[in-house]
């Protein structure tokens, strides 16, 4: 079993979260223990019987360990991961109901007539044993099953408390108080995993989001490409069948139609490079604006701040900047967690600069991250307008990128 502290400026938000609930549910099983000892030191008619404590102790320090072995693994059912939680579950439940009886019929009878009352202690380690060994049910199980499962250890227990001596009606009243206790105990730590899958949810509602924001970027690519191309190609088809025909006629008007075929296609292949590059209009608005709409429906509070007159700015250099802001909307959501994200816009020694700042960046990055392109790509589109793209150094947690573009004149 990992160390909760291994690694754990590694892990992701959902993966701490984990380690906390599921660190919380290995807690419940380690209980059992102080929960025993408790029961032997306070409960009456202990002294002399030593072989009631030992086995008490020995089936506390067993049913222990396997809690732990059981949480794990219906934690890990819960969450839809390989495990075989059935097993463990039995074994669980064999145990607590196995240990119950014998610490019992070991134990002292207790005089129930007595003033005050001499409650047997192994009656109380039955009880723990009964709680702390419903809950890992309650993780493995859905409540229809796990429901009839408490009720049947309970039911499977009160015999045993017969035969040691306790009264039929003190022990259906122990046992109801144990019931409920159960159930409180159990709805908390199916509680406990169901956040956690909550948890696991959103990261990939996150996650898919942030492929949304890739696809959109694709799908806007071919959109813009079908434009351009599209009418072009479909020119250049009807008046090269158009030159075949001709050419066939013998016609002169052939090598007419073929040096127009030539233009388009000189055309196509100049607009062609301009969607590559970005040279195609982006509106500077309608992309923060976007930004921020898309990072707002991932929680992260965005501030955008564009100057006084931005639609001054000569058409290529907005269209550049749009991207720059599309692109790094796009790596926020992919590579941090961020809260915070600020985009702003001023003009210094004849320069547009667009500054892009957000928290939430790991100290070490994510496996799930890989290596991405685009920075790259943003510095070849800045490069076509003789601009450049820096990452300054920031505080630990916080990423900032400058992209500047000379303006003409």
């Amino acid at each position: 079993m990992r160390s909760p502290l291994r690694n754990w400026r590694r892990l992701s938000k959902p993966q701490r979260t984990e380690y906390y609930l599921r660190w919380s549910l290995y807690l419940m099983a380690v209980f059992l223990m102080p929960g025993v000892l408790f029961a032997i030191g306070t409960g009456s008619g202990a002294a002399g019987h030593s072989s009631a404590v030992q086995v008490s102790l020995l089936i506390g320090l067993a049913t222990t360990l396997v809690l732990l072995r059981t949480f794990r693994v219906t934690l890990d059912h819960y969450l839809r991961r390989p495990a075989e939680h059935r097993r463990w579950i039995v074994l669980t439940v064999g145990l607590v109901v196995a240990g119950s009886w014998a610490v019992m019929l070991v134990g002292p009878a207790g005089d129930m007539t007595a003033k005050p009352v001499q409650f047997p202690f192994t009656a109380l380690v039955a009880g723990y044993l009964l709680i702390f060994g419903f809950c890992p049910v309650c993780v493995g199980l859905p409540p229809r099953w796990s429901a009839p499962a408490g009720l049947g250890m309970v039911v499977a227990v009160v015999p045993a408390m017969v035969l040691a001596g306790v009264g039929a009606a003190t022990a259906t009243g122990f046992l109801m108080v144990m019931t409920v206790a159960m159930a409180f105990l159990g709805a908390s730590c199916r509680s406990f995993a169901w956040l956690t899958a909550i948890v696991w949810e959103l990261d990939a509602a996150r996650e898919a989001q942030s492929r949304l924001a890739v696809a959109e970027e694709r799908l806007r690519f071919s959109r813009d490409l079908h434009d351009v191309m599209g009418r072009n190609l479909t020119t250049i088809a009807l008046k090269s069948e158009l030159a075949v025909q001709l050419a066939r006629r013998g016609r002169p008007e052939a090598a007419e139609q073929m040096a127009e075929v030539q233009k388009i296609a000189q055309e196509s292949q100049r607009e062609v490079r301009d969607v590559i590059r970005g040279y195609r209009t982006a509106d500077l608005h309608a992309e923060a604006i976007g930004a921020r709409a898309v990072l707002r429906a991932a929680d992260i509070h965005c501030d955008i701040d564009l100057g006084e007159e931005p639609d001054r700015l000569p058409p290529q250099v907005q269209s550049v900047l749009g991207w720059v802001i599309r692109e790094s909307t796009t790596n926020v959501l992919r590579h941090s967690e961020a809260a915070r994200c600020l985009i702003r816009l001023r003009q210094e020694d004849g320069r547009a600069v667009l500054e892009l700042e957000n928290d939430g960046v790991p100290a070490v990055p994510l496996p799930s991250q890989g290596g991405g392109t685009g920075l790259h790509g943003l510095r070849e589109r800045l490069a076509a307008h003789d601009g450049e793209l820096t990452v300054p150094t920031t505080a630990p947690g916080t990423f900032r990128m400058l992209a500047t573009v000379p303006l003409p004149g």
